[in-house]
């Protein structure tokens, strides 16, 4: 195994990873701060490291370390120590699996060899997200199960019933997901949404499918199992559900799992309906051909970028004393940003000037499609976190409604019109 193939697999893994589980402090604290902006008030902003507190993010570390060190106390009721232990395991394995076959970027050729950008270099596609998903809710089943408690069982009730009314409206999407594209495979996916329609509309299935990402959609709202879908935790009514009997990382675990779910329903949602890693109207053979302008384009991006952040933090800032801790905390991440700024100014203007080789081109595409991949990950990720704290939890019955009378009804009738014109076309 060359040099070169060992890298991009540490780089592809990495990224799996840190996408699904690292940055579960981060979307904890963003979720823990929009929650406050939506309902009008600070949001966390009191722990701190030597006075620099991040805009809060410092609590989600301290979060993170209070589960880590707290006691794993197991209720001396429960008889099924095994199923107990291993059920928050189940959850965060499937949730992040499901990140395995995420393609970050289009085929890396180095030396004229090609690498596939996924963890996991499958060509089993969305074939290996519909089996991981649906694991998943065993671990929360077994959860509820093993707790020995009448909360636990009625939230592991409530999400097998759960999954049975998504996951067939979820899989019956896919089909005509599938019709469309012809292949199972996500980078063949991503690449059909790399042109236009009507000679100025990206390809992205949102446009082609429209009816069949709406449903996707919901339904991956439900296999996160978070607002309106969480009926299985339903604090209001059943205390927390599955894991009222919980603690310390255990607790963690299936909470995490939550937020890895999370991240791998916003990647396979941009990757299916939103262009995957393609900048808009920008192919990958189009990106290579002008690199130097897209270089170009960054390098005036950047310093305007940090200027209107510097801006912004110093209105932030103001209305602190010029004694409060948190000044120093605003001077460090000015200077911080500033020196990634030109740190990355410096490297564009060498590359400018010296040219890329056809490897280092490539390199440099698969590096801005990695950009683009994470941009529309978070920007995906922020709806999730939107509509949790916007609507209300559905109703039991009414989720039951949702999925058999509503979204199996209208994904048969989207298969049906879909195969018609997919014949129509002779496609």
């Amino acid at each position: 195994m060359s040099t070169a193939s060992i890298v991009i697999i540490i780089v592809n893994i990495l990224l799996a990873k840190i996408l699904s589980v690292g940055t579960t402090p981060i979307m904890v604290w963003w979720e823990r701060r929009i929650a406050g902006l939506i309902q009008d008030r600070t949001g966390p902003n009191r722990a701190s490291i030597g006075g620099i507190r991040l805009g809060g993010l410092i609590q989600a570390i301290a979060d993170m370390l209070k589960l880590v060190f707290k006691e794993d106390f197991t209720p001396s009721h429960i008889k099924y120590n095994f199923l107990y232990t291993i059920a928050p395991a189940i959850v965060f394995i499937c949730s992040f699996l499901t990140m395995a076959v995420i393609p970050f970027a289009d085929n890396l050729v180095i030396d004229g060899e090609s690498y596939i950008m996924q963890a996991i270099p499958t060509t089993l596609g969305i074939m290996w997200f519909l089996a991981f998903a649906g694991l998943s809710v065993f671990g929360i089943i077994l959860g509820g199960y093993s707790s020995e408690s009448k909360y636990g069982l009625l939230g592991g009730i409530r999400a097998s019933a759960q999954v049975i009314s998504y996951e067939a409206a979820m899989g019956l999407s896919i089909i005509s997901i599938l019709l469309t594209y012809g292949s199972i495979h996500l980078g063949d996916m991503v690449n059909a949404q790399s042109g236009v329609i009507f000679g100025f509309i990206p390809a992205w299935g949102i446009f082609l499918q429209p009816l069949a990402a709406i449903i996707f959609i919901v339904t991956a709202f439900a296999e996160t199992n978070r607002t309106p879908f969480d009926i299985a935790e339903g604090e209001s009514e059943i205390v927390a559900g599955y894991h009222t009997e919980y603690s310390a990382m255990r607790f963690g675990l299936f909470q995490v799992g939550e937020y890895a779910a999370m991240a791998a329903s916003s990647a396979i949602i941009v990757t299916l309906f939103f262009g995957g890693y393609h900048i808009p109207w920008v192919d990958t053979q189009t990106l290579q051909s002008n690199m130097n302008i897209i270089l170009l384009i960054l390098l005036i991006i950047l310093p305007i970028t940090t200027i209107l952040l510097h801006k912004w933090m110093n209105k932030n800032y103001n209305w602190l004393d010029k004694k409060d801790k948190r000044q120093k905390e605003k001077n460090i991440l000015i200077k911080a940003f500033w020196g990634i700024t030109l740190a990355l100014m410096i490297t564009f203007i060498f590359l400018l000037t010296t040219g890329l080789s056809e490897n280092g081109t490539n390199i440099a595409t698969a590096v801005i499609q990695i950009g683009t991949f994470i941009t529309k990950f978070f920007m995906m990720s922020f709806v999730f976190i939107w509509i949790r704290w916007t609507l209300l939890r559905f109703r039991y019955d009414h989720l039951q409604m949702l999925g058999w009378k509503v979204l199996i009804p209208l994904s048969i009738l989207n298969i049906v019109i879909t195969a018609i014109t997919v014949v129509a076309i002779g496609k």
